[in-house]
């Protein structure tokens, strides 16, 4: 059995401590990362930087000695990589040309073209396979398909994702094209990633929660099914934890669906809710609230053993609902680590 209590925890072992790790782990909270992001100039040049990517990768594994590391790079690297124009707004977020046609699909590139423009990316896994704490999981990871359409079909973030919407339902056969060529492309670099020393991969669904009925069947679980079936077969035994983000009722039977080892929860579902319904078909990841990382006290040390609590039963990694804010207090962070190792 591994030493990697992330691996044991993916492969259903229930552990006296579950393991931990944060989503955004590394990221703008931290003091050190902001002033290796200055040294990068821009958010872009840092994520294809491998040195410096590897750096902030590793940051809060020296602060904090999490169980895993999760490569630091962005979703939309991939849909760049396709052909899609990308760049990122000071203070509002990135932006992109959009692909709304059969037209505009015919621009890009195909899943295989995609390597050159991200081999960066996968220096930076190589590095990170080499300098991690041997006890440290690497973590590699992707958008879903849905997700990233969203942003390739709006140009940028949206609350309701209406523009996804209305080509998916105005549309049908070109929103299908668009998540087709996202989800073969997702296999070629997350396979890749795996290659150069990922021992987990990671599909973020960030909008899977404004799927409803059919369309979550068709755009969140099927693609991501495809997805872990292919690269399941590539990398036997490599482990697959699935996000779909605010899924509500979706997370029932998620995992049989996909074929995923773990299913990340948002903390839209409360834990004891999850364990009843979603741990019992295998590992679950999460699900504490991020605003516990910023107001901290005895709110955060009680959110903790809750959540450690109901999920005691089965195989559990401990993490946040939704990635670490900016504004968490890192100290905050070190009160949860002390909480969950000695309750």
């Amino acid at each position: 059995m591994s030493d990697k209590t992330i691996l044991r925890a993916l492969a259903g072992e229930t552990l006296p401590t579950p393991p931990v790790w944060m989503m955004r782990q590394a990221g703008r909270y931290l003091p050190e990362y902001r002033a290796t992001r200055a040294q990068a100039g821009d958010f872009l040049s840092l994520c294809y930087t491998p040195d410096l990517a590897a750096e902030v990768t590793l940051q809060p594994i020296r602060r904090y000695g999490f169980d895993a590391a999760i490569l630091f790079a962005d979703i939309l690297l991939l849909p760049q990589a396709l052909g899609v124009d990308l760049w990122f707004e000071t203070g509002e977020g990135p932006r992109m040309s959009t692909v709304t046609s059969q037209e505009g699909l015919r621009t890009l590139k195909g899943k295989d073209d995609i390597h050159e423009h991200l081999a960066p990316v996968y220096e930076t896994v190589r590095i990170l396979s080499r300098e991690l704490p041997r006890e440290t999981t690497l973590i590699g990871f992707c958008g879903a398909p849905w997700t990233v359409a969203t942003y390739m079909i709006a140009g940028r973030g949206s609350k309701d994702q209406a523009a996804a919407h209305a080509l998916k339902d105005t549309d049908r056969a070109t929103f299908k094209a668009i998540i087709d060529l996202l989800t073969d492309a997702s296999i070629e670099y997350l396979s890749k990633q795996v290659e150069a020393g990922a021992e987990v991969v990671k599909i973020f669904d960030s909008w899977a929660g404004s799927l409803k009925g059919q369309d979550f069947t068709d755009f969140a679980v099927e693609p991501t099914r495809r997805m872990v079936e292919t690269l399941k077969a590539r990398h036997p035994g490599l482990p697959v934890i699935a996000f779909p983000r605010e899924a509500g009722e979706g997370y029932i039977g998620f995992a049989k669906a996909t074929g995923a080892d773990c299913v990340a929860l948002d903390n839209s579902v409360s834990p004891e809710w999850a364990a009843a319904n979603v741990q019992v078909d295998g590992c679950v990841q999460g699900n504490m609230d991020p605003r516990h990382m910023v107001t901290g006290g005895d709110e955060l040390i009680e959110a903790t053993r809750r959540v450690v609590r109901a999920f005691e039963n089965g195989p559990h990694i401990f993490n946040l609902g939704h990635g670490i804010t900016p504004e968490a207090d890192p100290e905050n962070v070190s009160l949860m680590m002390e909480t969950i190792r000695n309750p």
